[in-house]
């Protein structure tokens, strides 16, 4: 290809690769999507595992249920304080209750009432301020086993046990208060009603991973096992008595909220759209396209202008000097720059260090030497001319 032909090729995008790129982004979000949903629901029910009596899981509480199966203890599970309160209508049934944040003091009471014993596995210092009045957490005990120390039966036949969170009695004398750590202790048991109701940490000694450990297994039997119907209420989701329940965050949210929100993906689609669409066919362009020589050197020149590249636009001119002064003096194609320069020094009767140096050695420093060097190129090829055809010198 010649010096005054340049070939401009641009094929057009494929549209396959920009179908698939689009599609890749799509599983791309709904894997992303479906990442974060399973990690939410994950989230969501892996509390329920904590003290389940039907989970095989670390944090459940079945192999308890099957040791007091064994004993000839019957346990029913129920997951709703309706089902909770038909349980218990004999009168003569133990409630094993965890924490029920869903329901209303009046109903948790209610519920209790009914039960001959109470065995709070999971309490809290509202359960404890109503069944218990004057019992308060009083966070987790070190680490090391604690004895009975009471004259409580239920925990004497158990022997030690390393609890872990403890309760203070605050002076409740009719409390019975076993495993002391300090002023607080492991187990309350207090009166309820002609029965008793009894406060313990399930989850550090009744749980799968904790039963085998101590004394653990033998005091859940001991407090859950004094009736022949063990009633094991554990809240399921949704179960709750209360009506004034807290506003949820679309009651919150202004009216104008959501109609913005619309407004805005109304506008992100037509976006997308206006800035996706194509602007008609692709024009067929006949290749390859012939550009004049002098619009590929001033592109050149504007691009060295611009990035300031001073020596690489001193090499364009001198070895366009040297090509033509070698063609005047008649050296081949093979002749060397230091050939070059030594034969024009020679022809023109020129200093050989002067002559090399514009033609080879010299290094501009700004666009002032640069200008200066074309010049000197200039002049050198002016008088290499005047020196082999003084007639037809153009100068």
């Amino acid at each position: 290809m010649s010096a005054d032909t340049a070939v401009v090729t641009a094929p057009p995008m494929s549209r396959r690769r920009r179908i698939g790129a689009w599609i890749a982004i799509g599983v791309a979000l709904l894997v992303i999507g479906g990442i974060g949903a399973a990690m939410t629901i994950a989230g969501e029910w892996t509390p329920r595992d904590a003290l389940d009596p039907e989970s095989a899981g670390p944090a459940g509480t079945r192999a308890l249920v099957e040791i007091l199966r064994e004993h000839g203890v019957e346990v029913r599970v129920v997951r709703s304080h309706g089902d909770a309160a038909a349980a218990l209508a004999g009168g003569t049934e133990t409630l094993v209750v965890a924490d029920t944040p869903a329901l209303s003091d009046d109903g948790l009471l209610a519920l209790t009432d009914l039960a001959a014993d109470v065995v709070l596995i999971d309490p809290r210092a509202r359960t404890l301020d109503l069944l218990i009045p004057g019992a308060e957490p009083a966070g987790s005990a070190p680490a090391g086993l604690v004895d009975p120390d009471c004259a409580l039966d239920a925990a004497r036949r158990s022997g030690a046990i390393q609890p872990g969170t403890i309760f203070r009695p605050s002076g409740n004398s009719s409390l019975s208060s076993c495993y002391p750590v300090g002023d607080a202790h492991a187990l309350l048991v207090g009166e309820h009603g002609y029965g008793s109701v009894a406060a313990v940490d399930g989850t550090a000694l009744f749980t799968n991973e904790q039963l085998a450990e101590d004394g653990n297994a033998s005091l859940g039997v001991n407090l859950m096992g004094q009736h022949p119907l063990v009633v094991w209420y554990q809240p399921g989701l949704g179960d709750t008595d209360l009506t004034d329940t807290d506003p949820t965050i679309g009651e919150l949210t202004p009216p104008w909220v959501s109609p913005v929100i619309v407004l805005l993906l109304v506008a992100g689609v037509a976006a997308g759209i206006w800035r996706g669409r194509r602007f008609g066919p692709l024009v067929a362009e006949r290749l390859p396209v012939t550009v004049r020589a002098s619009e590929t050197t001033e592109g050149r020149a504007r691009l060295y202008a611009q990035s300031r590249d001073v020596l690489h636009a001193a090499d364009q001119l001198r070895i366009g000097a040297i090509e033509r002064i070698g063609r005047v003096l008649g050296l081949g194609p093979a002749a060397s720059a230091p050939d070059v320069s030594d034969a024009a020094a020679a022809r023109a009767g020129l200093d050989r260090s002067a002559t090399r140096g514009v033609l080879i050695d010299h290094i501009p420093a700004d666009e002032a030497d640069l200008v200066a060097l074309s010049l000197q190129l200039r002049h050198l090829e002016d008088a290499v001319h005047a020196a082999v055809r003084p007639e037809r010198n153009p100068r």
